[in-house]
């Protein structure tokens, strides 16, 4: 065995001998994520109310002391699925108000991408479970509108404040604006696939058409005509 001069073994020695550094309780992002993951499994078999904590455990492979550990309830841990998997979703919405060079471009890439993630068969299923439960915890449906939806309207109503004050649009009220647009891109297909009338997802085409259209009724109320040859300097990346 190395060792140094006084013959004690050498740090490097030390350091391999020692024993693997335990998380702190509550610390463990590996752990977190296995229960994160039978959660998700359990909840979209059974649904919110359904899934009991002993159940959760079991299905995570834990026990329900370490659950209580990581997560505070059954609430606290849907609401930590749910939010890992929003992020990742919502990523890139910010970033297509920025990367095109007029106001339509702008609108037809935030409205794709916003159509595309609201009828995924994720976020579908996070919606029935949230409804499902909605009439007994209503602050259940509350926090989850407030951290996704009123989220991703709220940059879109803060880029369009900026084309407002551009000139490149006419809006007096940002915030219905926002909610309107949103509302537009998924006419006649998000609550189809909600309510199980359609149970695959929609084709690429269809969803572009809705959200074309979606731009042209938009502009027509919003529109100056100034914003079909600038708005590259303002947004998200240009303020």
């Amino acid at each position: 065995m190395e060792t140094t001069e006084g013959g004690t073994p050498c740090p490097a020695v030390q350091a391999a001998a020692a024993p693997p550094r335990r998380h702190a309780a509550g610390a463990d992002p590996a752990k977190r994520a296995q229960i994160l993951a039978g959660a998700l499994q359990l909840f979209l078999d059974r649904g919110f109310e359904a899934a009991s904590m002993g159940d959760i455990a079991r299905a995570a492979g834990v026990s329900k002391g370490t659950l209580y550990v990581y997560f505070q309830n059954k609430e606290d841990l849907f609401e930590s699925l749910i939010e890992a998997k929003r992020d990742r979703m919502f990523q890139g919405l910010e970033q297509a108000l920025a990367e095109h060079e007029t106001v339509e471009a702008r609108l037809l890439a935030f409205g794709k991408r916003l159509a595309v993630i609201l009828c995924s068969d994720e976020v579908l299923r996070a919606q029935r479970i949230v409804l499902g439960a909605l009439e007994r915890m209503p602050e259940l449906g509350e926090r989850f509108y407030a951290k996704g939806a009123e989220r991703s309207k709220g940059a879109l109503a803060a880029w369009m404040a900026a084309e407002v004050a551009a000139g490149r649009l006419a809006i007096p009220d940002v915030t219905l604006a926002a909610s309107q647009f949103a509302e537009l891109c998924t006419a006649g297909i998000w609550r189809r696939r909600l309510f199980g009338r359609e149970t695959g997802p929609s084709s690429e085409a269809e969803m572009e058409a809705v959200v074309a259209s979606a731009v042209r009724m938009f502009l027509a109320a919003y529109g100056t005509g100034q914003g079909d040859n600038a708005g590259a300097e303002t947004g998200p990346a240009g303020r």
